[in-house]
């Protein structure tokens, strides 16, 4: 069975044996970036030859601790199968990438590149991006204006019929100078059936709210905005932005005959404007998901400016 771990400040506490992980997830903050070969080397020290495909994702902070990074793993009994040296693992039915990300071009050329890179490593797995669930960018605030040229190469390279889940997060430290963009996506092998409750936006864009594979659920990112209008909602109150974000998802859950219960792994990027008061959604968040991993990261800024926090939860059919 697939699980999803807690976030820990350190290789040295991951709570799994190593041969088990298929993919890792390091949010650095720029201390820990400027040092990269330190944490590749604390990596090693862990898994020694078990070679994952790891996303790292620059951010802010960890919410609650000043550590330089965090580390958040998914194992599978036996570390499923490795391909291209483990850069690429299938495991329960899912097929993990590494985040990826290129320094030539602009924003738009780097974007495309990206989706390239994803559809070659899906090809070791004999897939193509159809095969996709979910895609996360990571872009700075200042390429904000910018952001909808990446619907060019979306709409190119993924062409469906499924679209993924999707989200984008603003990051003003890039993960190497020059990049533009990261990627991180993750695919499944089997059938994708997409979840929508009738969200006539989402007719037009290349992603959808969520997409089943097998018995999981790989929702899209979600903020306070109103899915006919498209308005951003409850403008400076978190509470209330992190209500209609949980009340949302739940909807999504309701069309594969899911609750919130089933929610396994939540990240939540939160703006720096939140996160004095982002301790107050504690509670709500536990009535709504009680069985769900947290992951709380502080971002620059969300593509919305008005949104405190963009949630990306991960449900699981049991």
């Amino acid at each position: 069975m697939t699980a999803y771990l807690p976030a820990v400040t350190g290789y040295g506490e991951l709570p799994a044996e190593a041969d088990d992980v298929v993919h890792l997830t390091e949010y650095v903050t720029a201390a820990a970036l400027a040092d990269p070969a330190a944490l590749d080397a604390a990596r090693t020290a862990v898994l020694k030859d078990h070679r994952v495909p790891v996303s790292r994702v620059p951010v802010e902070a960890i919410v609650g601790t000043d550590a330089p990074y965090a580390v958040a793993a998914i194992t599978h009994p036996g570390g499923g199968e490795a391909l291209a040296g483990g850069r690429v693992r299938i495991a329960g039915g899912h097929v993990h990438l590494p985040s990826v990300h290129t320094t030539e071009g602009d924003f738009r050329e780097q974007y495309r590149w990206c989706l390239h890179r994803i559809a070659d490593l899906l090809a070791v797995a004999g897939l193509d991006t159809g095969a996709l669930v979910r895609t996360v960018d990571y872009t700075a605030t200042a390429t904000r204006a910018e952001y909808p040229r990446c619907g060019r190469p979306r709409r190119e390279l993924l062409p469906g019929p499924v679209h993924p889940g999707a989200a984008g997060i603003l990051v003003d430290v890039p993960v190497v100078p020059g990049a533009r963009v990261s990627l991180d996506a993750v695919a499944a092998t089997g059938p994708l059936t997409v979840l929508n409750p009738g969200w006539a936006r989402y007719d037009t864009l290349t992603y959808q709210p969520a997409v089943r594979a097998g018995d999981t659920v790989h929702l899209s990112g979600f903020g306070a905005l109103d899915p006919v209008t498209q308005a951003a909602l409850h403008d400076g109150d978190l509470l209330a932005q992190a209500a209609f974000v949980y009340r949302s998802i739940e909807t999504v859950l309701a069309e594969a005959g899911a609750t919130g219960e089933q929610v396994v792994h939540l990240v939540e990027y939160v703006t720096p404007a939140a996160v004095a008061a982002y301790p107050s959604t504690t509670a709500l968040r536990a009535k709504h998901f009680p069985n769900a991993v947290i992951t709380s990261v502080v971002c620059s800024a969300l593509l919305r400016p008005e949104f405190l926090l963009e949630t990306v939860p991960t449900a699981v059919l049991r």
